[in-house]
């Protein structure tokens, strides 16, 4: 089957969930035979990886790493179509206007080539990107969240084809009520307009019946996953004293829940004083959260590393004694999975779609810092514990691929398709 898929974030390309649950969807899709065309938006950066023929919007290829052994055939079947755009994953209204009023010089005659506002700039690219299906073949349009849905709508008035939107997180996950309503009623359109709908849990798909009144029977329910490829990448760093670490990794927004990590640090190291703890990401929050370990009065204790990516988060999680999610709402979280695959026990919050299929994660309402901070002790002074949650956690990740993921998508499609009416 050939897919047009619609994304905005891939690898390098990364700032969150989106683009490794991208490039783990795509590679099992292309593993199953499938061909894929990934269209995302492009300021600069090129995107790589092992199974994928990168070509630029001229239609050129452009050079990328040696396919692994075995993948040669998976390299025919995913190209990736950049687009210019200044859109980046999780871009704010504020962010957009800085990089189209002060963009260092590296976009030239911006006011006549981009949008602007973040909106019309979604607009812009999504006429660009929709117009793509005027000279591409491909039997399914497939979308992930808000930004990608008026290139999807568009490709899908030219081709005729279903359009299936993949939800990894809505309005209400990243803003809570102060919504830009704006980014609602375009997550509103596509979920009404939408052929089928993915969600990344049932957390998610409650949220869409109950948010946006669409009807449950159009949406069915698949988890992220991770993939072989990943965990056989584990390695272990040589760890100098006795000192534990607590991670974590995200993120710096309202919706992970930060602050609650820090309010639990400090009750912590009250009782164990010889454990560090790490915040690793960037994001509006950070400053606040600096100031706030500041007056805790546990700086030299609280280590902030500030966005990191590839090898610097496998380093860091083999550093890791325990991985602290505490999101305030998060419709999946693959995150968890990954420290997992280090052997990392987890603690999570309940208000996390990946809580639904962890059975041997400890898990925690993201308010109560009190329970959190008891959790984290516990699983830090016995080590039988930690290990025993190690253990539990591999054969829970054996289960949990991407390659099953993939089939429940193709399933999706082909009702899709088979049900999809005639389109001029």
């Amino acid at each position: 089957m050939r897919i047009l898929m619609f994304g905005w974030e891939f690898p390098p390309r990364m700032s969150g969930g989106l683009g490794t649950a991208c490039f783990g969807m795509t590679k099992a899709l292309a593993g199953l035979g499938h061909r894929i065309t990934f269209v995302l938006p492009h300021a600069g950066e090129t995107s790589t990886a092992p199974f994928l023929d990168l070509v630029s919007t001229s239609g050129i290829p452009l050079s990328g790493p040696d396919p692994e052994e075995g993948e040669t055939e998976l390299l025919r079947r995913l190209t990736v179509h950049p687009l210019p755009a200044l859109l980046s994953p999780y871009l704010s209204a504020d962010r957009y206007r800085d990089l189209f009023l002060f963009g260092e010089g590296r976009f030239r005659d911006t006011a006549a080539v981009y949008g602007p506002d973040l909106i019309a700039e979604v607009a812009r690219y999504g006429r660009a990107a929709g117009a793509l299906a005027r000279r591409l073949s491909f039997e399914i349009i497939h979308a992930h969240d808000w930004m990608t849905v008026p290139a999807a709508l568009l490709a899908r008035r030219i081709s005729g084809k279903p359009f299936i939107l993949h939800v990894h997180s809505l309005e209400y996950d990243r803003s809570g009520e102060n919504v830009n309503h704006e980014i609602l009623e375009i997550e509103r359109e596509g979920l009404g307009k939408a052929d089928r709908i993915i969600a990344v849990s049932h957390r998610t798909k409650r949220m869409i019946v109950e948010r946006y009144g669409i009807p449950q029977e159009k949406i069915s329910v698949i988890y992220n996953a991770v993939t072989r490829a990943e965990a056989q990448r584990v390695y272990r760093v040589e760890r100098k004293g006795d000192r534990k670490m607590v991670l974590f990794l995200g993120r710096i927004t309202f919706q992970k829940g930060p602050d609650y990590f820090v309010e639990a640090a400090a009750m912590v190291l009250r009782v164990l004083p010889d454990v560090t703890f790490v915040m690793a990401g960037a994001g509006n929050m950070m400053g606040q959260m600096i100031e706030r370990v500041g007056e805790l009065g546990i700086g030299s204790s609280f280590h902030f590393t500030g966005f990191l990516q590839g090898e610097e988060i496998e380093r860091i999680f083999s550093m890791s004694d325990l991985y602290v999610m505490p999101s305030v709402s998060e419709p999946f979280g693959i995150s968890p999975l990954e420290a997992m695959m280090y052997d990392v026990p987890v603690i999570l919050s309940r208000q996390s779609g990946v809580a639904e299929i962890l059975k041997h994660a400890l898990k925690v309402d993201f308010w109560d810092v009190r329970e959190m901070a008891a959790k984290i002790i516990a699983v830090l002074k016995h080590p039988v514990l930690a290990g025993e949650m190690a253990e539990k956690a591999r054969e829970e990740l054996r289960k949990i691929r991407w390659e099953t993921a993939a089939e429940l998508i193709v399933e999706i499609y082909r009702e899709a398709a088979a049900s999809a009416p005639e389109r001029g």
